[in-house]
């Protein structure tokens, strides 16, 4: 089906633009207060975690031990990049270096019994913290914000990862 000049029109342009101004804007604080608190939780606990960290272990603990680059892969960032952020998690024992059950020779990166024990404490303290923003929404509520921030990270992934690919098509077909 052939696009005509008013279907290929941009979408910011279409329906609601003061909504979109709106959300990204909303976005814009968002980002801004998240990284200001680090959204760290309470307590004592409260921004006694970076960021990196938190999904480090929490990705090795869902998905269990892996490679540097698998573990890129899967967080769709560079190698070098987690290995300077695995780096301190395995001078302070939180992540151990182990080989690799079916290759000797390789290393994988697990999560210690330290390293689970001190991410359930923070998780906890996080999910103290979700619970006192939240206390005054419904159940329902919730759930929604739940389900659309997912889906909304989600389109994030992708339009980064096809923008990745994007990029590396480029930079292969480039004469050097």
């Amino acid at each position: 089906m052939p696009t005509t000049p008013e279907m290929s029109m941009d979408m910011t342009t279409v329906g609601d633009t003061g909504l979109l101004e709106s959300l990204q804007h909303e976005v814009a604080v968002f980002a801004r207060r998240a990284e200001q608190t680090r959204l760290g939780g309470v307590g004592q606990v409260r921004n006694s975690m970076d960021r990196a960290a938190y999904l480090l272990l929490n990705r090795l603990d869902k998905e269990g031990p892996m490679g540097v680059k698998a573990l890129a892969a899967s967080m769709g960032i560079d190698s070098s990049t987690v290995t300077r952020q695995v780096a301190p998690l395995v001078d302070t024992g939180l992540v151990k270096r182990t080989s690799h059950p079916e290759d000797g020779r390789a290393v994988v990166l697990q999560l210690s019994p330290r390293g689970l024990s001190r991410l359930e404490e923070v998780r906890s303290s996080r999910r103290q913290l979700m619970a006192e923003l939240t206390e005054d929404w419904t159940p329902e509520e919730r759930e929604a914000f739940c389900t659309l921030l997912t889906r909304f990270n989600g389109a994030l992934s992708t339009r980064m990862a096809a923008a990745s690919v994007e990029g590396s098509s480029v930079e292969a077909s480039s004469p050097s």
